[in-house]
């Protein structure tokens, strides 16, 4: 089979399997392995963490660029195209380019299904392989590569990279990689190889003795957030210190300052030359889809794909403060997936948040009848998601807010009916 365009790549990936019956890495690692393990032809930083890793990504991409390194990227879920799931340069990936690499990996796969019928492939090993043969293609200096969930068992973990990088730790997809904290935590030590430094982010306390332990083991050098580099906030501003260093930034959420610091912390281990304003001028540069992404500014509309507890929390925190210096209501359209704690997250809404449920044409996504039964009756439901931004929209003064989030399938769909900046 040769795919002639980018669309009959995407239909493609999305028609694979998304689970093997056995949740390990021969799978990739033969793939790769026939493909001439492109992985081991480029520098890479590997990133994990429940929240926080695409933003970290990304300033940490920013920074290399900035520092003369051809840089690949490889995120996911993407906001406005696929393509954006591998990027250069901050580009995304072409879609002849794009068509090429799918062409050399579908090679590869039918040569190794000849010889072995039972051999398959899912749809995130497909698409890392793509990566991997890009980047190698496109002779980057470094690859910034995210985890798609977890860490010793992701797809992704086919690497031996310069740094890794564990963002934080907290509850999601516990089906997969929980069910506590400390099986997640473990999950995402996963990530830390022998002799390469690992920087951690905010984690909580009563997982870091994992963290540090796994460190400890391979004997991988350990730089912690708030131990070992800060972030703080001063004067509407962020400054970044370590035991050399003091930087200043452009203030941005708090969640987000912590991605700042870790990202920085990582650039520096790699010795490559920037001075502080070169690195205060790549991150204050950096646009990251889908979080805190302004629509509007006046009625105030942000779109964030917060989908889990921490990250629908920090968010919250962020909207009902801003909400409190305007005097003004938080107005919030939202879906999730099915599988996420969905009570939970709700939860942390204000009682005067006026908040209407929406869905999509997606499997995962929540329907109705997927929300808890007290969620159901405390909220509206809109199962057009467009009608539903309208009605709110329509109910606001000028001071008012309207968070759009729960998913990045809704951002998504909300960006790409909006077109990049406008929400009339």
């Amino acid at each position: 089979m040769k795919f002639t365009n980018a669309e009959e790549v995407i239909h493609y990936l999305y028609s694979l399997p998304h689970l093997h019956p056995k949740n390990d890495l021969s799978f990739i690692k033969k793939l790769l392995q026939q493909l001439g393990n492109p992985q081991d032809q480029v520098k890479t930083i590997h990133i994990t963490g429940t929240n926080g890793k695409g933003s970290t990504s990304y300033y940490l991409a920013n920074l290399l660029k900035k520092a003369g390194q051809k840089t690949g990227l490889f995120v996911s879920p993407y906001v406005y195209q696929f393509n954006e799931r591998i990027q250069l340069n901050n580009q995304d990936i072409s879609d002849e380019d794009l068509v090429n690499v799918a062409n050399k990996v579908q090679a590869a796969f039918e040569e190794i299904k000849q010889e072995d019928k039972e051999f398959s492939l899912v749809t995130f090993e497909y698409e890392v392989a793509m990566a991997f043969v890009y980047f190698e293609q496109e002779h980057c200096d470094y690859a910034v590569i995210e985890v798609g969930i977890g860490g010793e068992h992701d797809k992704t973990n086919v690497i031996v990279p310069e740094a890794s990088i564990i963002t934080t730790v907290g509850l999601d997809h516990e089906k997969i990689i929980g069910p506590t904290i400390q099986d997640i935590a473990r999950e995402k030590s996963g990530i830390i190889k022998k002799n390469r430094p690992v920087v951690l982010g905010n984690v909580p306390d009563d997982v870091l003795p994992i963290l540090v332990k796994k460190a400890d083991v391979e004997h991988a050098p350990l730089f912690r957030l708030k131990h070992d580099f800060a972030i703080t906030t001063q004067n509407g501003a962020l400054k970044y210190t370590d035991d050399k260093r003091s930087i200043s930034f452009d203030f941005r959420p708090q969640v987000e300052a912590y991605d700042i610091a870790v990202a920085v912390k990582t650039f520096l281990l790699l010795k490559l030359k920037l001075d502080n304003q070169e690195i205060a001028a790549a991150i204050d540069q950096t646009q990251i889809p889908g979080r805190y992404h302004i629509l509007q500014k006046e009625p105030l509309i942000i779109l964030d794909g917060a989908h889990n507890i921490q990250a629908m929390s920090n968010l919250l925190e962020v909207i009902h403060a801003e909400a409190k210096k305007r005097h003004s209501h938080v107005y919030a359209l939202v879906t999730m997936m099915k599988d996420k704690d969905l009570e939970q997250v709700f939860n942390l809404f204000n009682q005067d948040d006026q908040v209407l449920l929406t869905t999509l044409d997606y499997p995962r996504v929540a329907k109705e009848n997927d929300f808890p039964i007290d969620v159901q009756r405390r909220y509206n439901y809109e199962g057009d998601y467009r009608e539903g931004f309208a009605k709110l929209k329509e109910k606001m003064n000028a001071s008012d807010i309207l968070l759009v989030t729960g998913s990045f399938y809704l951002v998504s769909a909300i960006l790409n009916w909006k077109g990049k900046g406008n929400a009339g």
